[in-house]
């Protein structure tokens, strides 16, 4: 059985991050307002991404990740922009020092 770290992109433009073993049924009832929460008062949504797990530990440890992410970290993922996604992972201190120092790179 497969389970699934999802995001969603909610009517105001909010990221919604959840997982699930049924992705169809499950943005279905968010899509629907079935699902108290959330994106019961931010509707329509929409799929934003998701990825397949072979246990429900880790989609639900994807998930958990996921959502202590910023805002660009996660379109970095939506968008499958790995390098986006590895810069926005450093964090603003150690990018600044980077930058005063002169070194870009690790």
């Amino acid at each position: 059985m497969a389970f699934y770290c999802y995001m969603l992109r909610c009517s105001d433009g909010i990221f919604f991050t959840g997982h699930t073993d049924n992705l169809e049924h499950c943005i279905a009832q968010h899509q629907t307002g079935e699902l108290p929460g959330y994106t019961q008062t931010r509707r329509p949504v929409e799929l934003a991404c998701s990825q397949d797990f072979p246990s429900r530990h880790e989609a639900l440890t994807a998930e958990r990740q996921i959502k202590g992410w910023s805002r660009t970290k996660k379109q970095a993922l939506i968008a499958s922009d790995w390098t986006s996604l590895i810069e926005a992972a450093i964090p603003h201190a150690e990018r600044a020092l980077r930058l005063r120092s002169g070194r870009t790179e690790d």
